[in-house]
This record gives structure tokens, sequence and C-alpha cells, in this order.
């Protein structure tokens, strides 16, 4: 099926982002949140991102017009009915998803194609709860999307292949690189990076090293751009938490353990750079460890 228009539930960072990547690569969007801040930041944020690009010779002045021409925002869900193809990009809890999914299903065309943008959540659970889970299927940006290269497809036991072969052009279109995943809790990038994060949660919390010396460790010793800390920071301590809980509630093994450290954090509400502090303080400049 050939997708022209596409609809994107949620104006946060991951929405706001995809957005970005699908207009710049000629999609008609429609961007829907429940608060007009949100969308109306989220627009700003497109806005410049794209002049950054500008700048740096990535894409010329005429197409970041055109992409800011083709982006459209609404506080109605319904307006997205129409679409070709839905990603969902809300908050990463289930009950949040489902509601979204249910309030959508009175509107929806026919042929539209249904997607998740969730981190960890069983695709097929998701798709079980609309009224096309043959039309239904995870397709997992990572952020931030428009600099990351890779997109997790994940297939529901019920995706049919119309519907894989349908996004895995649109990966192409956007100039991405699909990985295929099992329907299994966190997928593949989520299994593998967010024990490696609570693993530095509880290296922290067992005084072994210091916020600094785990990240600098990291950096400097395993070559990563980014240490694990300052990553849980990017992420969202919440969302960690949310996708270190489906892996121990979807697996059973105790390896998958949040570190209690981490959900003193989250019931903190350090959040990590949203909420101006996580495991460093982001209210000062350069951000300073807060343990």
């Amino acid at each position: 099926m050939e997708i022209g228009k596409v609809g994107i539930v949620g104006a946060g960072q991951m929405g706001n982002g995809i957005a970005h990547v699908f207009a710049l690569s000629g999609y008609n969007v429609i961007l829907n949140d429940i608060s007009e801040d949100a969308l109306s930041a989220a627009v700003r944020q497109i806005e410049g991102n794209l002049e950054r690009q500008v700048t740096r010779e990535k894409i010329t002045t005429d197409a970041r017009q055109e992409a800011l021409e083709r982006i459209s925002t609404t506080l109605k869900l319904p307006d997205l009915g129409q679409s070709d193809l839905i990603i969902e990009a809300a908050t990463e809890r289930e009950t949040i998803k489902t509601a979204i999914f249910e309030d959508l299903m009175p509107h929806l065309a026919p042929h539209t194609i249904l997607t998740s943008n969730t981190s960890s959540i069983s695709i097929t659970r998701l798709a079980s709860r609309t009224d096309r889970p043959e039309k239904f299927m995870g397709f997992h940006f990572m952020n931030p999307v428009p600099i990351m290269e890779l997109v997790e497809l994940i297939r529901g036991i019920a995706t049919d292949e119309e519907t894989f072969k349908s996004c895995l052009a649109v990966v192409d279109r956007l100039g991405k690189t699909a990985a295929s995943a099992e329907d299994f809790p966190a997928f593949i990038v989520n299994r593998i990076l967010m024990p490696m994060i609570n693993e530095a949660v509880y290296t922290l919390y067992e005084g072994v090293g210091s916020v600094s010396s785990i990240d600098s460790s990291l950096k400097l010793g395993a070559n990563h751009p980014m240490g694990p800390l300052a990553l849980a920071d990017f992420i969202g301590l919440d969302t960690c938490l949310a996708i270190m809980n489906v892996l121990h509630d979807g697996l059973a093994d105790t390896k998958y353990r949040p570190c209690p450290l981490l959900t003193k954090y989250v019931e903190a509400g350090w959040l990590g750079r949203k909420s101006k502090r996580g495991f460093y303080d982001y209210r000062q400049d350069p951000p300073v460890p807060t343990r």
C-alpha cells in the first residue's frame, strides 16, 4: 500500500522527532496531542532542528520550508482517522496507549495501518485491543529521531506480510535502517541496553563507583559516546524504570529487577534532563552529579 498521509499521536520528544523526519521525507503529517502548549512547543522544536540542519548544510532552505508546510496539528484525535499510517508515540504506559487506540477505532479508514512507538510493551497485546491486529505492528524509533539511523520493526502474532512490507518501505524512504525484532519484552535494543543502564545504577547504589567514575569508565574504557548514567538521564529515568519493569514482569528473571536507587529517583521526580535533575543536576552549567 502506498502511504502518503501519516498521523502521529503525541507531540513530545519522540513525536516531534518522528513528525520531523516524515515531513522531510515528503509525507503529509498531522500531529496530535491533548495539549495546545505541547503542539506549539513541538512545532518550535521542529523548526529549530530543521534550521540546524540547514546551517550544517544537511538540507536546503527550500527543503526546510516544504517540510514545515507538510505538518499540521490538531487537538482532536479523530482527525487522524483517515491517515494511511498512524504512529502512537504517547507515554510508555500500556493503559494510555490502549485508550488511544480504542478512541481511534471508530474513525479509522479500512486501510489504515496502526503502529506504536513503544520501546518495550507487547505488540500482540496492544494489537488485540484493536479491530485490525493484522494491520498493527511496532514502529520503534531511536532518540533523537532525526539523528539516529535505526528503526525497530516488530510484528505481533497477527501482523500480516503486507503491513510489514508497507512499513519496511516507509523506513527505506526515511533513509533509515530497519531491524526486524520478534515480539518479546523490550525487543532488541532495550533488551540489551536497559539492563546495562540498570547495572550501572546498581554499581552506583552499591558504592562501587561515583556517577563521574562510572560514566568515565564506560566512555573511555568501552568507547561509548555517552556514559550509562548520563544516557539514562537523556532517555528519562521513568522510561528506564518502565522498561525494566516490563522486562522483569515479562521474563520473570531476577536479573531484570530494577535497582532500588532507580526507583527512588523516579519517586522523587528526578527523571533526568526533562525534570532538570537525575543522576546529574542540569540546573547548573555544566551539569554536576547528584551523588
